[in-house]
């Protein structure tokens, strides 16, 4: 499957999911020739075809397509340039993950094995204003670490070695947001101690050869 025709397929799953509404939200993937393919401004994912697909380089130039660049491109190409390892990047407002944006909280404390090894902490970037050269800023105090953030009175978005990892993260993280917001609302939920982080850590790097990033845990 060409990449266009991969983010087409995620991003009618975003809107499906719930993840978008309207016009919210943009997916990107690093193509082979280190250019990036994005989803273009004003258009519900739910609607979205291969034409809708714009490429640009490094610095947001339009290299193929007619119509106008997302204004949230800057967000994608802040990961593309700090990262080398990130290939595919999903920005979307999933309505329980942006609860937590909107309480100005990022989720920091651990809970669920399965989030620990795959997400780490998703910190909280501070409010930017859309479009402005200050939404990168905010992302770059946990640029080089995070797979998932939070974007306050925004949104989330997730990083991926593919457009399937960045979706999954994506989904993994809403998945995530509800099950504490519910736990929340049911008493106190425990927390995973150090012993138990401990214990996950080794078990992942003996058995899958997984070692995440201390500063994402």
């Amino acid at each position: 499957m060409s990449s266009k025709k991969k983010i087409v397929e995620i991003c009618h799953k975003v809107y499906d999911k719930g993840f978008v509404a309207a016009y919210d939200g943009n997916i990107s993937c690093r193509t082979e020739d280190n250019t990036f393919l994005i989803t273009r401004s004003g258009i519900c994912k739910g609607d979205i075809s291969e034409k809708d697909i714009i490429e640009i380089n490094s610095e947001g130039k339009i290299l193929k397509g007619k119509f106008k660049i997302s204004t949230e491109h800057k967000i994608h190409l802040c990961a593309y340039k700090n990262r080398p390892e990130v290939n595919a990047v999903v920005h979307c407002h999933p309505v329980y993950s942006t609860a937590f944006a909107l309480l100005g909280k990022g989720l920091s404390e651990h809970y669920l094995p399965e989030v620990l090894l795959t997400l780490g902490k998703v910190p909280l970037c501070k409010y930017a204003t859309p479009s402005t050269d200050d939404v990168p800023k905010s992302l770059k105090p946990n640029i080089i670490h995070s797979w998932a953030m939070l974007l306050e009175n925004h949104g989330a978005v997730t990083f991926g070695k593919t457009l399937e990892d960045a979706y999954y993260k994506m989904e993994k993280l809403e998945h995530y947001s509800k099950i504490i917001l519910l736990a929340k609302l049911l008493g106190k939920p425990r927390k995973l101690s150090g012993k138990n982080i401990n214990d996950i850590l080794k078990i992942s790097e003996r058995t899958y050869g997984i070692k995440p990033d201390k500063r994402n845990i």
